[in-house]
């Protein structure tokens, strides 16, 4: 059973969601909260396995939210999927940066919301190869702080996997370009992961742009 958690100041969206998921038998939505301070209360009583969380609230926003939840070891096994109105917010790669592990647009349809809680659930990003070049081609060419020497730690198949990642590849795709299984593409992901203490999927992405891994050229 898929836990999740909702969070948004507007009582139509979360009533809306609520009833979609609720038709899910493999997913229970365990508690609503209104803003930012409210979901950290919830999400440390019912530690669900997905907040949906609006970048826009008052008394604390999503995105402060949601760097708390991961900077929280306690709350290791929540991933937090942003919602936004609008799929390119200039917030989302803040958002990213913070811990979330990608984002949906509240106009999204039941189908892709289903979609996109049970991906999050599994631990993988929601960042879509088209989405990821828009994101990266507007927000991540300007110079960041990362620096390349973080990747030394990583062996050459390791990075190669990570660099298909950040291209939004998933596990299936990343195991046929290098020719080798699923579970081994897996498990170069996860290595990664575990080498350069990313939360998930979606903060290994940024740190590969901002390394300079990969670039909006070759994305």
């Amino acid at each position: 059973m898929i836990r999740v958690l909702l969070v948004d100041d507007q009582p139509l969206i979360r009533s809306g969601f609520r009833a979609l998921l609720d038709l899910e038998h493999d997913i229970d939505v365990v508690a609503e909260a209104v803003d930012g301070e409210e979901a950290l209360v919830l999400v440390k009583e019912h530690l669900p396995d997905v907040a949906l969380i609006d970048i826009q609230m008052p008394v604390m926003d999503g995105i402060e939210a949601t760097r708390r939840i991961a900077a929280d070891p306690v709350l290791a096994g929540v991933h937090v999927v942003m919602l936004t109105n609008y799929g390119m917010d200039e917030c989302v790669f803040d958002a990213l940066r913070a811990g979330a592990a990608g984002f949906l647009v509240k106009d999204i349809v039941p189908e892709d919301l289903l979609h996109g809680v049970r991906v999050a659930a599994r631990g993988d990003a929601l960042l879509a190869p088209s989405i990821t070049r828009k994101l990266i081609q507007r927000y991540v060419s300007r110079p960041l702080p990362a620096s390349g020497a973080a990747l030394e730690e990583l062996t050459g198949r390791e990075r190669e996997a990570v660099a298909l990642a950040a291209q939004g590849l998933t596990n299936d795709q990343i195991a046929d370009h290098m020719v080798i299984s699923p579970m081994t593409a897996k498990t170069h992901i996860n290595r990664a992961m575990t080498k350069l203490h990313t939360r998930d999927r979606a903060q290994l992405v940024v740190l590969a742009y901002e390394s300079g891994l990969v670039t909006p050229r070759n994305s």
